[in-house]
């Protein structure tokens, strides 16, 4: 069976989860339930980053130890994957014992292959990053681009990385794989990082003692984005009895912001090339979800107070309002803004009145008309045509990850089933007896049709689209293409999939 691997960015847990977070998981999710729908074995990752400077300092501002405030924020973490309905298979705390073990065998194994040397660290340094920042990272007096924040002049006792013997090696990687980072612009940024000439890098901390110990130098810990990032790694090794790396590596796709952009992209593939592992077949990096600060969009970040909270709009609205309306407002792969008044506004439009109308109207005839059946007759040739391809146009767009486009086409042919409802009235052709047949295949072509496009959504709105198809009696996920044949059967009762909110 065909394979597919997808991980989210491990999440800080120096603060509570925000809908930055929400984003990057479903992201994944759909890319992994899409993978089910088509016969693969899929694993998806996520979990928490719990090492690292900025923890202890958090830790120290609550009056609590670092291990406390991690399995308090790990919990929220855990908590929002349920209430997101994520289907993932492993949830990993970098605090894992079976982590921090991988973690230590695999970067000794790279300090016997003679890519690490012991030298001292002196430059730039962000706290809220956990990175030192190269001279072309240093914003306006010494300040750090990405928090807006006075960077801080650190000089360590470090073994370092030596990732200057990579450059090489990344530049054909770029040059073989134009896919290796998505989307392009993304690709183009990355690039322009490696051609400025590589550094080497500092891999272990001599003033921080919460992280993984260095093997070969007990006093220090490993810096923690090196620690971080083979949890990709790590999972595979014990996330479930008898797993095995081989039989999901190389991951298909590491989802990440772009704020973390050259970790992944030229740290990471460097770190598994020297440490003999094969470098991710993707990278694809999403744009900010910007809200307002100080009269101006800014990036959603919860060290700045501009946050939206995933939880709140779960509670009104569910999951699956919220999953769709990420991936309808901000193209992934790209910066767009978020509010509240948005998302009411499109799940008023769309939801409640085109997907959720659709469905009530579709059952509602099927009852008052069909005796609340489909018949199993041959299907309107003009709505055949509109559909046919719909399946391997989604699926070639999920392939590459462009989320939004797939739902923007998918909800295309929801407006479509709209629009046949209007053109074709089936409440008109029930007051005509000649008109029987015609109404019989209209509403058969009508129900065919919306299984098809929740079939296509389940991706996106899991329990929704679930409750949708037992309704219509065609629980399966499995037959994506338009039925020329058509399908008979009972369809049952059901309730608003989302009610209009009050104004």
């Amino acid at each position: 069976m065909p394979t597919f691997y997808v991980t989210t960015p491990i999440y800080y847990v120096n603060a509570a989860p925000h809908l930055g977070h929400a984003y990057t998981s479903i992201a994944a999710d759909i890319l992994t339930r899409h993978a089910r729908i088509a016969g693969k074995e899929a694993f998806f990752l996520t979990g928490v980053d719990e090492h690292g400077e900025p923890v202890v300092l958090a830790a120290e501002r609550d009056a609590v130890t670092p291990q406390q405030l991690v399995d308090l924020n790990a919990e929220r973490f855990r908590e929002l994957t349920r209430l997101l309905e994520l289907s993932n298979d492993f949830f990993i705390r970098t605090t894992d014992a079976g982590h921090m073990t991988r973690v230590q065998e695999i970067l000794q194994r790279v300090h016997d292959a003679g890519h690490t040397y012991r030298g001292i660290y002196e430059g730039w340094y962000c706290p809220r990053c956990a990175d030192f920042k190269g001279d072309s990272e240093i914003g306006p007096d010494n300040s750090c681009p990405i928090h807006q924040i006075p960077l801080e002049r650190e000089s360590e006792d470090n073994w370092f990385f030596r990732l200057s013997t990579f450059q090489a090696p990344l530049e054909r990687l770029f040059a073989d794989r134009p896919d290796f980072v998505m989307p392009r612009h993304a690709y183009n940024e990355a690039h322009s990082f490696l051609s400025q000439g590589l550094q080497d890098v500092s891999l272990t901390r001599a003033k921080l003692s919460w992280g993984v110990p260095v093997p070969w130098q007990p006093d220090h810990v490993f810096y923690v984005w090196f620690d971080a990032l083979l949890n990709y790694v790590t999972a595979l090794g014990y996330a479930r009895e008898g797993e095995s790396l081989e039989r999901f590596w190389p991951a298909d796709f590491h989802l990440i912001g772009k704020d973390i952009l050259k970790f992944h992209t030229i740290y990471w593939p460097a770190l598994l090339m020297a440490a003999g592992l094969e470098p991710p077949r993707h990278v694809f990096v999403h744009g900010f979800l910007l809200s307002p600060l100080d009269g101006a969009l800014e990036k959603m970040s919860k060290s700045r107070g501009n946050v939206l909270d995933p939880f709140a709009i779960i509670a009104e609205f569910g999951a699956d309002a919220l999953r769709h309306y990420l991936f309808r407002e901000v193209t992934f792969g790209a910066d767009g803004p978020v509010s509240l008044e948005g998302f009411r506004s499109r799940y008023d439009a769309e939801l409640a009145n085109e997907y959720g109308n659709l469905a009530s109207r579709t059952l509602n005839m099927l009852e008052r008309y069909s005796g609340g059946t489909v018949a199993s007759v041959a299907l309107d040739a003009e709505l055949v045509r509109d559909f046919a391809g719909l399946a391997g146009r989604v699926d070639a767009l999920l392939d590459r990850a462009e989320i939004s486009a797939a739902l923007e086409e998918i909800w295309q042919h929801v407006r479509r089933l709209n629009r046949y409802v209007e053109e074709h009235a089936p409440w008109r052709l029930a007051r005509d007896e000649e008109r029987t047949d015609e109404l019989t295949r209209v509403l058969a072509s009508l129900a065919e049709g919306l299984r098809v496009v929740t079939v296509a959504l389940n991706p996106y709105m899991p329990a929704k689209t679930a409750t949708l198809l037992d309704a219509l009696g065609r629980p399966s996920l499995t037959a994506r293409e338009y039925s020329v044949l058509g399908w008979g059967g009972p369809v049952g009762a059901l309730a608003p999939l989302f009610p209009k909110t009050a104004r």
